[in-house]
């Protein structure tokens, strides 16, 4: 265990670098959790929203949110896989929570590192399961507290399903300042007795909350918060592990800020639903199922998308659409259902994918092509498939690997195209591959008709009969092997 612990520390020491002194806002992400109950090996943190880990999509919104690169994760089951899907960056470091004893805990570990020691801005706390987290609700939150004057803000918003339902921490505000007095966890709400109310002391007043009115809050804590960096590292060490988890919550600063005087904030989202954070699969379904939403709203009057409730295209390709649509009056795009459309694909005007299409890789598409139901577009790194415009692709057919399609390509169903790095394949103008065809590392000539043959290796040239047409290629098989282990029934 011990050998364990100290490869850990010293692969997280080499994905780690240096913060930035110059920059005021520090981002600390908490991505401990292992997650029991997503039931899953792999770790909570890199369950994917929209084709991208949850806790990668934190890290980049709260960095193009706060303007600032400074970030600490925190890292505990699953580190090294979490870690190596990260990688490293600049201006970011590592910190490992050995035990999960809490929020608290973690966000303690952050500050204490020594690669802090020297830091004096503003620390902001987010949880790494918040996959729906945007910039522009960072930058919000971040505006507020630099206008607040408080010393502790935290990100809030509003339950609107059953109380019952509701098992996030309680927003506890006085009845007549409406300051934040406390978050009461949903478990700690749910082991009190039903009989004896909750009575704290704030601001000299004696507030007092029965157990049903603690339940029925509406406003609820999201995991987001921003401190001044000399109050948290005063008062982190006062949280004592005094509820049912016996972990050490970060939320229990409020108290403790409260008491020795100083300012605590909220600071309400204007969309709930970019603000949930997953422990089971059904609610990151449902975070899925928003992404989606948000994107078809974004591009349903430039793209016509069949289902909106089942297609993928991922956010480059998506700005690049969005670009495409800036740069000419019309773009004739249409999405099938069912259809994956992957971060580095090069879409052009008057493109069609079929239903049940997967583009994948490296892949350069001209004007007009027509990719229909079920063909598979993939590459591996450092190779591209290019399509030249008004390429028919019929269904069900895959290309794969280095390949270059010419102009006006028909190319039927019943047809596999491989091309490598060392042998791509090159297809030129007009041709038309018909029949059950392999093609691998070949070279194919213009106006070529190819029809039921398997083509490794070969440099096919355009050949003009006598008759004025084009010598077609068809039913180039190889030698057949085995055939003494074949008998008649």
């Amino acid at each position: 265990m011990a050998k364990e612990k100290e490869e850990i520390y010293s692969i997280l020491e080499r994905y780690s670098d240096k913060l930035d002194p110059s920059k005021p806002e520090i981002s600390v992400i908490l991505a401990a959790g292992h997650g029991k109950r997503i039931k899953s090996e792999r770790s909570k943190m890199l369950h994917e929203i929209w084709g991208r880990p949850s806790v990668r999509r934190v890290c980049d919104a709260a960095a193009r949110g706060l303007g600032s690169d400074n970030q600490i994760i925190v890292l505990g089951k699953k580190a090294l896989d979490v870690v190596q899907t990260l990688g490293w960056q600049k201006n970011r470091f590592f910190v490992y929570q050995k035990e999960q004893n809490g929020t608290g805990d973690a966000v303690r570990m952050a500050i204490e590192h020594s690669g802090i020691s020297e830091y004096s801005g503003d620390v902001y706390i987010f949880p790494g399961d918040m996959g729906l987290l945007s910039d522009h609700t960072v930058d919000e939150f971040k505006k507020y507290f630099l206008e607040c004057d408080c010393d502790m803000l935290v990100m809030t918003g509003q339950y609107e399903g059953k109380s019952e339902d509701n098992y996030y921490g309680r927003i506890m505000k006085g009845a007549e300042s409406g300051g934040v007095i406390e978050i009461k966890e949903h478990k700690d709400i749910l082991a009190m007795n039903d009989r004896i109310p909750y009575r704290t002391e704030f601001r000299g007043k004696e507030e007092i909350f029965t157990k049903e009115e603690l339940l029925n809050i509406r406003e609820f804590n999201t995991g987001v918060y921003a401190l001044k960096i000399d109050s948290l590292k005063s008062y982190i060490s006062a949280i004592r592990p005094n509820n049912v988890q016996s972990e050490i919550y970060i939320t229990d600063l409020i108290k403790i800020f409260n008491d020795n005087g100083l300012r605590v904030c909220s600071s309400p989202v204007t969309n709930n639903s970019l603000v949930v954070a997953f422990n089971v699969k059904s609610v990151l379904k449902r975070m899925e199922e928003t992404f989606r939403s948000m994107v078809y709203e974004e591009l349903k009057d430039i793209v016509t998308i069949d289902d909106p409730d089942d297609f993928f295209i991922a956010e480059e390709t998506i700005q690049r659409i969005i670009q495409l649509d800036k740069s000419y009056k019309v773009v004739d795009l249409k999405v099938g259902n069912g259809a994956y459309i992957g971060p580095n694909i090069e879409i052009n005007r008057g493109l069609t994918v079929g239903r049940n299409a997967i583009l994948k890789g490296d892949v350069r598409i001209g004007q007009n092509v027509k990719i229909d139901e079920g063909v598979m577009l993939s590459t591996f790194p450092e190779q591209t498939i290019e399509i030249g415009d008004g390429t028919h692709i019929y269904r069900n057919n895959v290309i794969q690997g280095n390949v270059r399609i010419g102009k006006n390509v028909r190319i039927e169903t019943g047809v596999r195209i491989t091309g490598s790095s060392d042998e791509p394949v090159v297809i030129g103008d007009n041709v038309q591959i018909k029949g059950m065809t392999y093609i691998f590392g070949s070279v194919i000539e213009k106006d070529i008709l190819v029809e039921h043959s398997i083509l490794k290796s070969r440099y096919v040239e355009r050949v003009i009969k006598k008759n004025g047409e084009i010598q077609p290629i068809k039913y180039i098989l190889p030698h057949p092997e085995g055939l003494d282990s074949i008998n008649a029934l």
